[in-house]
């Protein structure tokens, strides 16, 4: 996904969003999740002993698919925080870089004039040197043709 195209509205509307999400991530607890996930391992593993100890029964086969159900919610939520997190900083990082480009811009204009009187002055001195070597006879400033007369 490019984000070279969005507007700087769009990315900075997208940043809060992610920035609010991460904020009420953090408060939820992910130390909570991370409890519901080891239960959901928990009730796997424990769905699969009484199998082997008891045989195959509803409730064993229920405990495997709910907590394989949570398991997996667990893993798509952390992999969504893992890329909204390098989403975010990549917003972060465009927007650095934009910001960066307007303020190297702001500074290019003066410097860019300085460059265009000394390439202009360059050009006007080629432009006489070339002009002399054609002929020899043309001058190169106003003075040497008065004191010529």
């Amino acid at each position: 996904m490019s984000m070279k195209k969005w507007t700087k509205e769009e990315l900075i509307s997208t940043r809060d969003n992610l920035e609010a999400w991460s904020s009420r991530d953090q408060k939820s607890g992910s130390k909570m999740w991370h409890f519901t996930a080891f239960l959901g391992a928990f009730a796997v593993s424990t769905g699969i002993a009484f199998i082997f100890f008891d045989g195959v029964d509803v409730l064993n086969v229920l405990l495997i698919v709910m907590g394989s159900l949570t398991c997996l919610a667990w893993y798509k939520s952390e992999k969504r925080r893992k890329d909204n997190q390098t989403f975010l900083s990549e917003i972060n990082k465009e927007l650095k870089q934009r910001e960066k480009k307007t303020t190297k811009s702001k500074a290019k204009p003066d410097d860019s004039e300085n460059n265009k009187k000394e390439c202009g002055s360059d050009q006007n001195k080629t432009i006489e040197e070339s002009a002399v070597k054609m002929n020899p006879q043309v001058m190169d400033s106003g003075v040497e043709k008065e004191t010529k007369n």
